[in-house]
């Protein structure tokens, strides 16, 4: 049975122009090996799989090679080069900074540092995981990095670049690896995929694409994992199935149903995803990018940040341009607070069954505007005068004809057209008025319901109890402290000092607003004042004692007068 070799080893990168992803920092390197300006120490950092420690390993393979390409490529023919390609090169060491962090292990590093290479120009050493290395090993190692001998050079990679000290930092050329992205990870797969002679689909490795968050390693064991489930054939319901990743088709549906206020229909859907056993939280999160996705197909300039396969990038176009934009962002707006609240809901699906019941009414709500401005516009047709013209006619009756085929047809319209016009312009505003001294009557009628002390309290403690998880100081003062209802509904609250006034600040529109709408009483206000509290300073000092006990017992003074006695500070 022959060795299995994974993926990501087997088609690791061997030269720059292999590398995935990192177009800039390949670049980069090669134009300092093409210009003999190679730094003495490097720093490759970024997320895991993205391709640091190939990269260390190619360049120190490249600088090592004896016959460069024209694009400044190893030549995989020289010494140099075999060794390297069997695991036999004695001029590059590799070291895992995980167990070799004490000073000790520096020590014997410094001490390697020293021989010149037998074979080749340069002695590279690469230490991964860098940041595992202690304060102490770092400070070892700070001499031996910054003026090294000139035959020697040092990648560093690491995953967590805010672990290594500055001094460390300054003494390397850093380079920041970026994530893969999700067609450049596709694309790789699919290079993969013909090598290995599988049938891919596209919408298959795309999945793989994003379930790999950036990292061609992950991605690559991913692609492993799924061939040996699936043979020499893999598809799109088969990623599906495996990586309990859920179908794009079923937010496609879920979002048409919410465009058309498709309460029950919702339901089912989302009763249909529980029941295949997807959490809840699990299809916010992917509702949430399907959302994300629609906005940004919104504009063509932003279209380009769309990470799905080009089959379904279409579709998304197509129910974007259904979607008004104002929609998809209360959608999101709602989709978010559901994610943030989720954890903490005891009924988790009613939590989630709510809001998309809350989006469902959001795009009917259009529709009922314009249908409230429909009366307004049917009321101005039986405006035109056509009755009055033909009155017109008997004060003349010798010329009717005439009158009537020539000159008064056009003068007829104009009337009207005026007449039509000024009809316009005139009763909208009287409408409007009529309307909104209506709407303000009914306001101020609601706007002062008479409340007492008691229901005061009630809805005082009512609203410090929503702050309980949230603002723990702020529940706490509001619980201790107790508001007192005076005239013309104001509310005075005495605190303790201006730190607790300036927490409850913070709070006091939302305060306001849940009193105001809870008790049916816009005109409340909120009147705040810190108490003045009076405190006994104690006696410190010598002296300040003296004088705290003079004042019970006068004759201490006397006697000390008469003595001639002084205080000792």
């Amino acid at each position: 049975m022959e060795n299995f070799i994974v993926s990501a080893r087997k088609y690791r990168p061997q030269t720059f122009d292999t590398v995935v992803g990192q177009k800039s920092i390949t670049n980069t390197l090669i134009n300092a090996i093409k210009n003999s300006q190679l730094a003495q120490a490097f720093l490759f950092c970024g997320p895991r799989g993205v391709g640091k420690t190939t990269c260390a390993r190619i360049l120190a393979k490249t600088i090592n090679c004896e016959n460069l390409t024209p694009a400044i490529e190893a030549c995989d023919r020289c010494p140099s080069c075999i060794s390297f390609n069997e695991n036999a090169s004695f001029n590059i060491y590799e070291l895992d900074g995980a167990s070799n962090n004490s000073v000790d292990d520096i020590r014997t590093l410094v001490d390697q540092v020293r021989i010149p290479p037998q074979m080749g120009r340069y002695k590279v050493y690469i230490i991964d995981e860098v940041h595992m290395l202690s304060a102490a090993a770092f400070n070892a190692f700070l001499k031996t990095l910054e003026e090294p001998p000139a035959y020697a050079k040092f990648i560093l990679a690491t995953t967590e670049k805010h672990k290594i000290i500055p001094t460390i930092l300054s003494r390397c050329q850093i380079f920041d690896f970026r994530r893969i992205t999700v067609d450049d990870i596709a694309g790789h797969l699919q290079y993969v995929a013909g090598k290995e002679n599988i049938a891919a689909e596209e919408n298959a490795l795309h999945i793989i694409a994003q379930k790999a968050d950036g990292a061609m390693r992950d991605a690559l064991s991913i692609f492993d994992q799924l061939v040996s489930f699936a043979g020499d054939k893999l598809t799109y319901n088969t990623v599906l199935e495996n990586l309990n990743v859920l179908d794009y088709e079923y937010f496609f549906k879920i979002t048409d149903q919410i465009l058309t206020g498709d309460f029950s229909g919702t339901l089912l859907t989302i009763n249909e995803i529980i029941e295949k056993g997807f959490d809840g939280q699990h299809f916010l999160i992917g509702f949430g990018e399907h959302l994300r996705n629609l906005l940004v197909c919104k504009d063509p300039a932003t279209a380009r940040l769309l990470e799905t396969a080009p089959s379904i990038r279409n579709r998304y176009v197509e129910q974007a341009a259904i979607c008004p934009s104002g929609c998809l962002l209360k959608m999101l707006d709602l989709s978010n607070k559901c994610d943030l609240n989720y954890k903490i809901s005891n009924n988790k699906r009613l939590h989630l069954e709510i809001a998309l019941m809350q989006m469902c009414q959001l795009p009917t709500a259009p529709v009922q505007q314009t249908a409230t401005v429909q009366p307004f516009v049917q009321v101005l047709p039986p405006v035109p005068v056509k009755p009055s013209p033909p009155q017109m006619p008997p004060a003349t009756p010798q010329q009717p004809k005439t009158a009537h085929t020539t000159i008064p047809a056009p003068v007829r319209m104009k009337d009207i057209k005026d007449e039509f016009t000024s009809t316009i312009s005139i009763k909208p505003p009287v409408i409007k008025k009529e309307a909104a001294s209506r709407e303000e009557e009914s306001e101020n009628s609601k706007a002062e319901n008479p409340f007492t002390q008691a229901d005061l309290i009630l809805h005082w403690d009512e609203f410090a109890e929503t702050l309980k998880s949230g603002s723990p100081h702020l529940h706490s003062t509001l619980k201790n402290f107790r508001p007192q209802l005076s005239e013309d509904w104001e509310i005075e609250f005495t605190l303790d000092n201006k730190v607790l006034e300036d927490e409850l600040f913070q709070k006091k529109a939302d305060l306001m607003e849940f009193l105001r709408t809870r008790l049916n009483n816009h005109k409340i206000r909120l009147k705040t004042k810190i108490a003045d509290v009076q405190r006994d300073l104690k006696p410190y000092t010598d002296k300040e004692k003296f004088e705290k006990m003079a004042e019970k017992n006068p004759a201490l003074r006397t006697l000390r007068e008469e003595l001639d006695l002084e205080i000792e500070y």
